[in-house]
C-alpha cells in the first residue's frame, strides 16, 4: 500500500485547464519517480527517451 502524503501549500498549482500540477517540492517529499513524465520531475525522467 502506498503512503499517503498530506498536501501542503506549494505542493501543487492549478493549470489554466483546471488540472492539479504537482511541484518539485511534492515529488521530493514523495521520494520516488513514478515515470509518468511529470512536468516538474526532480529525478530527471524523460518520457520521450
Amino acid at each position: 500500500m502506498k503512503k499517503i502524503i498530506p498536501l501542503e501549500e506549494g505542493d501543487f498549482y492549478l493549470t489554466p485547464e483546471g488540472y492539479r500540477c504537482f511541484t518539485e517540492q511534492y515529488h521530493l517529499k514523495r521520494g520516488y519517480c513514478c515515470e509518468s513524465g511529470c512536468r516538474h520531475c526532480p529525478y530527471g525522467f524523460n518520457k520521450k527517451k
